[in-house]
């Protein structure tokens, strides 16, 4: 009885938490995944057990193919940019600039803002016109007289995911930022004082000492925002609509779904949502309980 009180007071504490994800994180991914194993093609049929019948023939659409290329393009600019410019916000940081506190601020706004009001935002400036009716960045291009640099934006038919990834960097190198910048401030000083009394110069102590110490740190982030571009929908149909210039897996699912009205194609396209993003969280969570098991 006395180690049933120990434990059993934190157990009813946390039971409806878990009864909930248990239900509808768990419960309803395993609804999923039987959806995407039927052949429920329409709102009115039963649906008959098929295997793995959607999932290959998945791969037989054009459209399939299109959205998973788009989804990689956003993907790499997007994690590659946001990580980019993150680590040099924080780098002016972490080298203490004056205003700092103002400038963390500044960074940190656009985190606070959905992708929805940045879509319509960036709709805006991203807007394909030219010449004199061009508004937005082309307008501002224009006044600078660098017309030459006007764009189609999203609406390219060979970049235009990657002009989509934009406004995705702009709202999350802010939250990135202040991750690396945590980091930097994490490190010991006396480890850069060892380093410069070894000899060794300034950008030396930022490749042999700041930045291996900062690798789980680029790992956390790299696993946050890969797991967010895999799932993009809302700033995507906020900017663009479902054009299939911009489709990617999570607006063909919409359209799967609630357009054509195939429900286990829908979710056989949230499946592989599913699985993507598990290729991306699943190392990250083994890694963490080996790292904390060796602590």
């Amino acid at each position: 009885m006395t180690r049933v009180r120990g434990w059993l007071p934190g157990l009813l504490l946390v039971a409806p938490s878990i009864a909930a994800i248990a239900v509808f994180v768990y419960g309803m991914l395993g609804w999923n995944f039987r959806l995407a194993m039927t052949d429920k093609h329409d709102e009115v049929s039963e649906g008959g057990f098929v295997g793995l019948e959607n999932f290959t023939g998945l791969w037989e659409q054009q459209r399939w193919h299109l959205s998973v290329n788009h989804a990689l393009v956003f993907t790499a600019v997007f994690v590659g940019g946001a990580l980019v410019l993150g680590w040099l916000l924080a780098f002016l940081m972490e080298r203490g600039i004056r205003g700092e506190g103002t400038f963390r601020a500044i960074y940190l706004f656009p985190m606070a803002i959905s992708f929805v009001a940045t879509g319509v935002v960036w709709r805006w400036l991203m807007n394909s016109s030219t010449g004199e009716r061009a508004v937005g960045l082309n307008r501002l291009l224009d006044g600078l007289g660098l017309e030459f640099l006007q764009w189609q934006w999203f609406r390219d038919p060979d970049w235009g995911m990657a002009a989509m990834a934009v406004p995705a960097v702009w709202q999350m190198s802010g939250y990135v930022m202040a991750l690396f910048l945590a980091g930097f401030r994490g490190i010991p000083e006396e480890l850069r004082e060892a380093a410069r009394v070894d000899g060794c110069t300034e950008w030396g102590v930022y490749r042999h000492v700041v930045l291996p110490l900062l690798r789980p740190v680029t790992l956390s982030a790299l696993i946050i925002l890969g797991h967010i571009s895999l799932k993009a929908f809302d700033l995507i149909v906020a900017v663009s609509g479902k054009q299939i210039i911009t489709d990617v897996p999570a607006v063909f699912m919409w359209v799967a779904v609630f357009d054509a009205h195939d429900p286990a194609k829908g979710a056989t396209i949230a499946a592989y949502i599913v699985i993507a993003v598990s290729v991306f969280v699943v190392p990250y969570l083994v890694w963490s309980l080996r790292k904390e098991r060796r602590a």
